[in-house]
């Protein structure tokens, strides 16, 4: 049963949608929490509605409420995430997601409520990604607070019965923020090294891009420890979550998304995460941080430099550089999976998501199964390559090559790029089913991720920005503490008639061999308690994309977790590890690696 009420509107109650009893189809959608200022659900039907979500409040007094729901109209001028409310056995007269405005409380008219338990209804009506974030009723008809800001937050926490503050919980030797392929191993071999390590993760899930929800296999180095870890379970998800269950030293924070940190002089003392469903907040403080999100975040908050988008070739003399700086950067990209239905299966008019896809009819580049992307599709013949065109072909089936948002903010329109990739995909599925409508009458959507793989990010300034020209020299640092391998793997943007398509691809394989990464690489130049590992290391964009890959963020993890390890055992500073013990480093990095 969910309810609450603010000490200074009395009877006002305030309905979390992430806290429902029930979610029915709907799907829990956190990712936005900091952008638009809370989880929510999200009807994702893949255009078939969704079986309804349901909950129960406790109503204090009887009378007139106002009814308030905050939603949005997520393709203003069609409309299609369209969803009612009940309130009891009264279903209330407005269609949600309709009225042609971004996130935000809209009023559904007065209700007579009597006190006691009231049963919620979210009704569907669409199945295509309606989105419900809260119900607010008023007791004497004032408005509710909207947006993510600190007004609207504490207005929220009020109503919820939450304390103003985050609880402080026991403090951990490495705070890991981050759980994805590359977080999951920090945490993994801090805790192997003795440390008492905390790892947060702002999803349901380990592994990030290569989670069930998203599903891209890691590549680059990997080494036993590394290839431990990201086995697979029967279920898809990755083996690193019992790894860490079993381990005494660890504990793993789910769903819970760091949205502030206190500063000690110029190290980090503490952070503060919030859990999805309860709006739970806590303080998680630490000796050392290791920022795995790739995002940079914890930088973004201390208020520290970073870099962005793509430097130019005289910068750092690259020679994959172009000739001017770009604020662009690698973009987003949305997978899914279809099949062939026994019988033929109909998808629904989508004149929204044709916008954005035109007549662009070609389904390849899917998830076929956890860990195994770039998988054919579904084609048109108009859009068939020829099969001497080796190029086109593969292309086709490149699942990145589906990929937007490389000029949005990823910070603030996360959303937007996420949505924008749902258009797109629905909007081929039309056009294959409509142009060749004999051929695929049966074909229909087996999933499609609401959760976006993420493209680039900010990336930190260390004591060395790693370049192309150091990897493809191999450079020989003194404090090489892991290596890294693959392709300057490039993504341009856009393709003359699709936005949501690349134009081209540089896959430059160098010579082949692994190239050496030093440790100034992998700790803050600005905060002194900080290490970072992934891709927002202190590399340049084009050196970055090689970084980038999982299994090399991994080997960046793990010389993190012995480092930290070492700077509590020394009582130093990442960078004192460096300039007095980086043999002592070194060695415990390689035996912590593994054999190949």
């Amino acid at each position: 049963m969910v309810a609450g009420m603010s000490d200074s509107q009395v009877g006002d109650v305030l309905i979390e949608a992430e806290a429902f009893d029930d979610y029915g189809g709907w799907t829990l959608d956190s990712q936005f929490d900091l952008e638009m200022g809370s989880p929510y659900l999200l009807a994702h039907g893949n255009g078939r509605p969704v079986a309804d979500a349901r909950t129960v409040v406790d109503i204090g007094e009887s009378g007139t409420y106002s009814v308030w729901v905050r939603a949005k109209d997520w393709v203003p001028a069609h409309h299609p995430g369209r969803f009612e409310i009940s309130l009891g056995t009264e279903r209330l007269g407005t269609e949600f997601g309709a009225n042609g405005q971004d996130w935000m409380w809209q009023p559904a008219g007065t209700v007579e409520l009597h006190a006691g338990p009231l049963q919620i209804t979210l009704h569907d009506l669409t199945g295509f990604d309606g989105r419900c974030d809260a119900i607010f009723l008023s007791r004497d008809g004032h408005e509710p607070i909207d947006g993510a800001g600190p007004e609207a937050r504490a207005w929220r926490r009020r109503l919820r019965g939450l304390p103003e503050e985050p609880a402080p919980v026991d403090p951990f030797d490495v705070v890991v923020v981050g759980g994805g392929v590359t977080g999951s191993v920090a945490a993994l071999v801090a805790a192997r090294h003795g440390m008492r390590v905390a790892v947060v993760q702002n999803r349901p899930t380990l592994g990030g891009n290569a989670s069930v929800e998203i599903g891209i296999g890691p590549r680059g180095e990997k080494g036993a420890t590394v290839a431990e870890a990201i086995a697979r379970t029967d279920d898809g998800q990755l083996q690193v979550g019992r790894l860490l269950e079993a381990e005494p030293n660890a504990t793993v924070f789910l769903h819970h998304q760091v949205f502030d940190l206190t500063m000690n002089g110029d190290a980090i003392e503490s952070v503060d995460a919030r859990e999805a469903v309860s709006g739970r907040e806590i303080r998680i403080a630490g000796s050392q941080f290791i920022d795995c999100t790739g995002t940079a975040i914890l930088g973004i908050f201390a208020g520290v430099p970073t870099m962005f988008g793509i430097e130019a070739a005289d910068e750092y003399g690259e020679s994959l550089a172009p000739p001017e700086r770009l604020d662009q950067h690698h973009g987003h990209t949305i997978f899914f999976r279809t099949q062939m239905a026994d019988e033929p299966v109909e998808f629904p008019d989508v004149p929204w998501a044709l916008e954005v896809a035109k007549d662009f009819a070609d389904l390849g580049g899917q998830a076929r199964e956890p860990g195994k992307d770039n998988g054919d599709g579904p084609v048109v013949e108009a859009f068939r390559p020829q099969p001497d065109d080796e190029i086109a072909n593969l292309t086709r089936r490149l699942t990145h090559y589906w990929e937007y948002g490389q000029w949005c903010d990823p910070y603030t329109e996360g959303e937007h790029i996420r949505d924008h990739l749902l258009q797109a995909v629905y909007g081929t599925m039309s056009n294959v089913k409509s142009m060749e409508a004999e051929t695929w009458a049966n074909l229909e959507f087996d999933w499609v991720g609401h959760v976006a793989g993420q493209g680039e990010f900010r990336r930190y300034v260390g004591d060395h920005v790693l370049s192309e020209n150091d990897i493809r020299g191999h450079v020989e640092f003194p404090d090489a503490v892991v290596q890294n391998s693959g392709a300057f793997c490039l993504h341009h943007p856009i393709h003359e008639d699709y936005d949501f398509r690349l134009k081209s691809w540089t896959w430059d394989t160098r010579d082949d061999e692994p190239f050496d990464v030093p440790f100034r690489c992998l700790y803050s130049a600005d905060i002194s308690n900080l290490m970072m590992a992934g891709k927002h290391i202190s590399v340049t964009h084009v050196a970055g994309s090689v970084c980038k890959f999982m299994g090399n963020g991994a080997q960046h993890a793990i010389a993190t977790a012995v480092a930290a390890a070492l700077a509590v055992k020394y009582g130093a500073t990442p960078r004192s590890i460096h300039d007095h013990h980086i043999h002592e480093l070194q060695d415990l990095v390689a035996e912590a690696r593994g054999a190949d």
